[in-house]
């Protein structure tokens, strides 16, 4: 089946409906698709807890959020983008304040605003503890508006369609019926979220794995900078990783060792909690492998420690931090401290654009976590990634609205549809193998876990490497039990292990030549960054016997690299 749109945004979380409904509002006679593998509020935006940067203050100044954003990326991030990404942020906060999202407000009713890691002030506007729920709610309530938007929930997308480095397309499976559908339009916008589940430990949902990146990738798009891997430092133990929100720190809360120190002042004496959170996930590790920190079943932790701020503004600020603790772990944070450690949270890296969410190919937009811009660097400052989804989402959306104005209709071609149909239900659905590709992802997981955590090493890198191009062998003998078509979870399942295991190659292979540590690449073998060397991005280009890499500089306004100290 074909069905016809003029721009197809891929995607249902904060960018993908932002971009959806900039595209509608650029002119009302285009005709806009959103498609999701979910249902478009079940995305992993809502899980989004602790807030959006922005400047709203006479206090504060763009230069300011600037500065402790490129700061805080370890002078990886592109200046150019910063600086237009952080005075735009305070018209879509505004805008969400007219269109009823309900922001948290300070006693004379004006926004409120915290402090997250990082920051030199106050800057992060929040919703309590459930900010990306009552954006994405907001959007949504937003997007019913148009009647040039039509939503395709629960459709899974499995090929891009490039022709002469021209977008033309999607195909995607209707997981109710397992018919594949083919999506001509004249724009497609990325905004799939990011790859958490390369990892087992990770606050990211079990939808978050890479696919609009993995198919960028293959269609000739490089990625960049993704051995950039975000250890969040709060996951909730025994939880596998559940997010214990940045807020809670933003709030007063302090991370203890068993011997009942706070020992973020060995780390970053004047931050303490609030340093970034690479150098704050990499002071919980080491506190657990010098052996201070607790023991349990389910793994060393330490504690955060929240029971000072006092049980009414825990329920006002954190009551989802609060139900997570209690529902979770046992433990009522009003009462005793949370168990945590660091979890994987978030990729720095992912589809090469420019600062304007343009990819090299014609047609093709990306935005949100899928893409790297860059204004993340080697390390995101909490609260810049929802602000990021909101600043490009628009820009994408409205840019792949000009482009579609002037655009002809994509076409895709029968060969092209046969081979798709045939690569899916043949050659992948109907096909005998003897490796289960739920295995595969275990120990995917585990390889990443053990090669390409926090600290990293050359040798042990390079085990993870063979690993996974061991795992990508395997895969091309995986079987799918499940033969039906409607609602094919074993098959969808099996489509994203591929996806990952693609991009896992390439955040493997990306972390072994970057012979420094900058950000959250921390190594071992070489313990400090290199400027000389090593300021630029990486970009890794899809060929069919593994990723290509080749370098871009990094963009350079205002702020010369110089030590990052907290």
């Amino acid at each position: 089946m074909k069905v016809y749109h003029d721009i197809v945004v891929v995607g249902s979380g904060l960018a993908g409906l932002r971009a959806a409904i900039a595209a509608a509002e650029k002119n009302r006679n285009l005709s806009v698709a959103i498609v999701s593998k979910t249902y478009l509020i079940r995305c992993h935006s809502v899980c989004a807890e602790g807030g959006i940067n922005t400047v709203l203050r006479e206090t504060d100044e763009f230069d300011t959020h600037a500065w402790d954003t490129v700061k805080g990326s370890d002078f990886l991030a592109d200046q150019d983008a910063v600086e237009f990404f952080v005075r735009e942020v305070p018209t879509e906060i505004l805008r969400l304040n007219s269109w009823g999202c309900p922001w948290s407000r300070d006693d004379s009713g004006k926004i409120a605003q915290r402090i997250l890691g990082g920051h030199s002030s106050g800057r992060t506007v929040f919703a309590a503890d459930r900010t990306g729920f009552h954006i994405t709610h907001t959007l949504y309530e937003r997007l019913l508006t148009y009647p040039n938007v039509d939503k395709y929930e629960e459709y899974f997308v499995t090929n891009l369609v490039v022709e002469d480095d021209t977008v033309k397309g999607i195909a995607a499976i209707e997981l109710k019926t397992g018919e594949l559908v083919f999506f001509e339009a004249k724009a497609v916008i990325l905004a799939t979220g990011g790859a958490g589940r390369l990892y087992g430990f990770t606050s990211c949902s079990h939808i978050v794995t890479g696919d609009g990146t993995a198919l960028a990738y293959r269609a000739g798009v490089p990625l960049k900078d993704m051995e950039f891997v975000q250890f969040h430092p709060t996951g909730l133990v025994p939880a596998g990783g559940v997010l214990i929100s940045e807020a809670c720190r933003g709030e007063g809360g302090y991370l203890l060792n068993k011997n009942g120190e706070r020992f973020m002042e060995k780390y970053a004496p004047e931050k303490m909690e609030l340093a970034p959170r690479d150098i704050v996930a990499r002071a919980i590790w080491t506190e657990i492998l010098e052996g201070r920190g607790f023991d349990s079943d389910y793994g060393p932790y330490v504690a955060l420690d929240l029971t000072h701020l006092g049980e009414d503004r825990i329920k006002e600020r954190l009551p989802l931090i609060r139900e997570a603790s209690i529902k979770f772990a046992g433990i009522d944070p009003v009462e005793e401290p949370i168990p945590v450690r660091p979890t994987v949270h978030y990729f720095m890296g992912g589809i090469h654009t420019n600062s304007r969410s343009e990819t090299p190919i014609k047609g093709l937009y990306a935005a949100g976590e899928c893409a790297c811009v860059s204004i993340h660097g080697a390390n995101r400052l909490g609260g810049n990634a929802l602000a990021e989804c909101l600043v490009f989402g628009r820009v994408a959306g409205e840019l792949a609205a000009e482009y579609a104005l002037n655009a002809k209709q994509g076409k895709i071609s029968a060969e092209f549809r046969q081979k798709e149909e045939k690569r899916i239900f043949d050659d992948l659905l109907g096909k005998s193998g003897d490796e289960s590709p739920y295995q595969i992802k275990k120990e995917l997981n585990e390889t990443m876990e053990n090669y390409f955590w926090i600290f990293r090493e050359g040798d042990g890198m390079l085990k993870g490497v063979k690993k996974i191009q061991e795992l990508k062998e395997r895969y091309k003998n995986v079987e799918i039990n499940d033969k039906s078509r409607d609602f094919n979870t074993d098959l969808t399942s099996a489509i994203e292990i591929g996806y990952m295991l693609d991009l896992a190659e390439v955040v493997a292979i990306g972390a072994l030549k970057r012979q420094e540590s900058r950000g959250a690449h921390y190594r071992l073998d070489y313990p400090k960054r290199d400027d000389e060397n090593w300021l630029k991005h990486t970009l890794a280009y899809y060929t069919p016997e593994g990723p290509k890499f080749d370098y871009k500089p990094v963009s350079i306004t205002k702020w010369e690299p110089v030590e990052r100290k907290y």
